[in-house]
């Protein structure tokens, strides 16, 4: 993955060439062996949603910025998630110069992910946060528009599907850019190969999630023998950042489209806002964040947030349970979470100020030093527990505190 460009600018290019160089098609090698399934009516996979308002998705550079960053930000209001999926960005489809194939590609930051996702992909996982994997050209010729037969999209979607359970992910997402079809011998984009591709990763992965990224030639080759693209993935964004644009996948219902998009390192926070007023009074189910950095930008991200669901980001800088006491809505501090409390002592009121839900907590992050004591009853009453650490499942304490704690006293 190579960007030494600005992406708006590269983007622009992109959309000049592509006038020029996707107008010719190749001519389709079908496999005999593989048959295309006629198009049907595929309820779209959603993923569940734990806040009233938008799924926020979010690509993340892995090349210059950590991805667990995307865990790092809740809502004021319920601390709820405010980012429900994070792209890792990006894996490429390469040419393997022996056989001219298609090869999936990670560079040394996308395996870096990949090879720990006990260190950062897990813990996103165990928050609620899906985490898929972008497909992204490579310079090389190589695309997901021009696979010449559906062997050849088959033995592709394989890799893919093969990734996905290597590493745990939730899914793939296609961004059909950087592919520079022609070159070193290959095809033109054709009519055949993206809906090859995804009807064949969807035979390989139905449970998971299939994305797609609305640009290059991709955008006009949804459809293919009576089969469409929209019938077999799952969600479509915008793929020009600062604009609002309808993707037009046929199949997939407004609550699975993403109009608004912005680069948070780009994109001012007014147009940001207005973008997310537009999504919000057309009732649009996505908005789109990409580029988000290693530094605090809970600021910007609230000029979102603020919008989509009346409350305000927070960042959680160095990790859970080190600043204040977080509780989580499962065992092993999984689900969501509170925002950190600091000592004191609270009734329900107080504490769902900090997006603690009555009777809902099945563990707790204590920093080091302080003493939490939680009470079954409002007001420090009833049934009291007392902890001086870290308690990762409310079922193994005595008696059992899962899912019954009103208030607290945190000293």
């Amino acid at each position: 993955m190579n960007r030494n460009y600005p992406y708006g600018f590269i983007a622009i290019v992109a959309i000049c060439l592509s006038m020029f160089s996707c107008k010719k098609e190749s001519t389709i090698q079908e496999s005999p062996a593989l048959k295309l399934p006629k198009d049907q009516a595929v309820s779209a996979i959603s993923i569940p949603s734990v806040k009233n308002g938008p799924l926020g998705i979010c690509y993340v550079e892995v090349n210059n910025a950590d991805i667990r960053n995307v865990g790092k930000y809740t809502l004021n209001a319920g601390g709820k998630r405010l980012f429900d999926m994070a792209i890792i960005f990006a894996a490429n489809i390469n040419r393997n110069a022996s056989t001219g194939k298609a090869e999936l590609f990670f560079n040394a930051n996308v395996a870096n992910v990949l090879n720990n996702k006990a260190t950062y992909i897990e813990p996103l996982q165990a928050k609620g946060i899906k985490v898929t994997l972008s497909i992204l050209g490579n310079h090389q010729g190589m695309g997901i528009c021009n696979l010449a037969s559906q062997a050849d999209a088959q033995a592709f979607a394989q890799q893919l599907s093969n990734a996905v359970t290597t590493y745990g992910l939730d899914g793939i997402d296609f961004d059909d850019e950087y592919s520079d079809y022609g070159v070193n011998g290959t095809g033109q984009p054709n009519a055949s190969s993206f809906v090859y591709l995804v009807t064949a990763l969807r035979q390989l992965m139905p449970t998971k999630l299939i994305s797609f990224y609305f640009y290059g030639p991709a955008t006009s080759r949804l459809s293919f023998n009576g089969v469409t693209v929209g019938s077999k993935i799952d969600y479509s964004w915008n793929a020009m950042y600062g604009s609002y644009s309808v993707p037009n996948v046929p199949g997939l219902p407004i609550s699975n489209l993403g109009p608004a998009a912005i680069d948070i390192q780009a994109t001012s926070s007014s147009t940001a806002a207005n973008l997310a007023t537009q999504t919000k009074n057309n009732n649009y189910g996505v908005y789109l964040y990409y580029n988000l950095p290693n530094t605090n930008v809970e600021s910007y991200l609230s000029s979102v947030s603020n919008v989509l669901y009346n409350t305000n980001s927070l960042y959680n800088s160095g990790g859970e349970g080190t600043t204040g006491v977080n509780f989580y809505q499962n065992a092993n501090y999984g689900g969501v979470t509170s925002n950190g409390i600091p000592k004191g002592t609270y009734t329900l009121t107080q504490l769902e100020g900090y997006g603690f839900i009555n009777d809902w907590a099945s563990s707790v992050r204590i920093p080091a030093g302080w003493t939490v004591t939680m009470y079954a009853d409002n007001n420090s009453t009833g049934t009291s527990w007392v902890l001086n650490g870290n308690q990762s499942n409310f079922t193994t304490l005595s008696p059992n505190a899962n899912d019954l704690v009103t208030s607290v006293k945190i000293q």
